[in-house]
């Protein structure tokens, strides 16, 4: 980063959002009083309301009213703080300008973009600028990917202090519950209208390699014919998450929703920390055994399909809106107390041994739990200096910038972060 002194520490833009309120509150409760910290969104009136509610530690944070489409504005933003830790979605429609701005003022960041598509695009933007000025540009700072990020990135260093690389690599969501919000539904209705209307998208979104650097690896041809539109889509989903006995221990799997951009996620941090020429990687969610493990694990494939076509379609999606949250809105404080994620990852390694890392935390993992997981990651860049992955900066994943430190960090707020050696 420059050597330019800054005003704040961390600048949390989106602050009056539903997953910005709730990360306003765990960085309340738990940034040292040292650290500097600003709110930023478009209504002052909004963000009183939030400082409001946070406390006396947050009483004199100050407030900045930006609008993170005006070019002049993020600049100044991004001039004026060591970190921006931004939860303004969907990013592909509201991001670029602060990448950019924070890309070229040295500035680090981070977010909660469940994009690819937006990630595809910072990377072709803003990576080499990035890299000139030594600002690590973080995105998929929350539920996609940390868990996933950091548990591959555990079995990779386990396999590789046995001086072997890994292979087949695969995540099974073994618990989880949680709550869409309207951010999230936001989302997906943007990439569906991307997808509809444009074929580079849906080729991008297509390519499991797509954010990766360097080459891609060869797959063998599929028998398949591809098509394009929804019915590619559908047909992507179906070749890519099929109802399957797991061979570990028998259980119905089927679709993990986030697989889809969390496994881009992975092999990005693959290529950039090098996990080895045959590594491969999967998601999937584990429905249990028995009949009632197969007929849910059929019904949850059946609802994705469905959910996919329903968000294309006029006539679908004018229902699904009327039923879905709206922007803003989120999970009620009791729903959210009932949360839990547990995953494991299990990996096949060049010298043969099996690995397996465990990721989990008694929280609900979109919403309480992503709060934790992007206020630590703002906090990790701002506190823990030279503890950091070792990077020029560039456009980057939350395991090849943050790491160790914010594995740590979250071990110490009650998640469960471990990897061992299996035989």
């Amino acid at each position: 980063m420059t050597d330019t002194p800054r005003q704040f520490d961390i600048v949390l833009v989106g602050a009056t959002g539903f997953t910005g309120r709730l990360t306003a509150r765990h960085l309340a409760d738990h940034a040292p009083a040292e650290v500097r910290i600003a709110l930023a969104g478009r209504s002052r009136e909004r963000l009183e309301a939030v400082r409001a509610g946070l406390g006396r530690r947050a009483e004199d944070w100050p407030l900045l009213v930006v609008d993170t489409l005006d070019d002049d504005a993020v600049a100044d933003l991004a001039a004026r703080t060591r970190v921006v830790a931004t939860a303004v979605g969907p990013y592909l429609r509201y991001g670029l300008p602060l990448v950019r701005a924070c890309a070229a003022a040295g500035t680090h960041y981070c977010d909660l973009t469940g994009e690819v598509l937006f990630i595809h695009r910072s990377i072709a933007e803003n990576h080499d600028t990035a890299r000139a000025s030594g600002a690590r540009i973080v995105h998929a700072c929350g539920f996609d990917s940390v868990p996933s990020d950091l548990a591959v990135l555990l079995a990779a260093e386990a396999a590789q202090t046995d001086g072997a690389d890994l292979g087949t690599t695969r995540l099974a969501v073994r618990s989880l519950r949680t709550s869409p919000s309207g951010g999230t539904v936001e989302t997906a209705r943007g990439i569906a209208d991307e997808m509809r209307s444009s074929a580079t998208s849906r080729r991008i979104m297509g390519d499991p390699w797509a954010l990766a650097e360097g080459p891609r690896p060869s797959r063998p041809a599929s028998s398949r014919a591809r098509r394009g539109g929804i019915g590619g889509a559908v047909d992507r989903v179906l070749r890519a998450s099929p109802v399957r006995r797991d061979p570990d221990n028998g259980h119905f799997t089927g679709p993990f929703v986030m697989a889809s951009f969390n496994t881009r996620v992975v092999a990005r941090s693959a290529s950039l920390l090098g996990y080895g020429e045959g590594f491969r990687y999967a998601e999937y969610s584990d429905f249990g055994s028995g009949a009632r493990g197969a007929v849910t694990a059929g019904l949850v494939s059946a609802a994705l399909v469905a959910g996919v076509a329903g968000l294309a379609f006029g006539p679908t999606r004018a229902v699904l809106d009327r039923v879905l949250p709206a922007p803003s809105e989120g999970p009620s404080e009791e729903s959210m107390a009932k949360g839990r994620f547990l995953m494991e990852v299990t990996a096949e390694a060049t010298n043969g041994a099996r690995y397996r890392a465990d990721v989990g935390a008694r929280m609900d993992p979109g919403y309480a739990g992503a709060a934790v997981m992007f206020g630590q990651a703002a906090l990790a860049l701002v506190l823990d200096g030279d503890r950091l992955p070792p990077t020029e900066g560039g456009v980057l994943t939350p395991a090849t910038a943050v790491g160790h430190p914010l594995a740590e960090r979250l071990r110490e707020h009650g998640f469960t972060l471990e990897a061992a050696r299996l035989r």
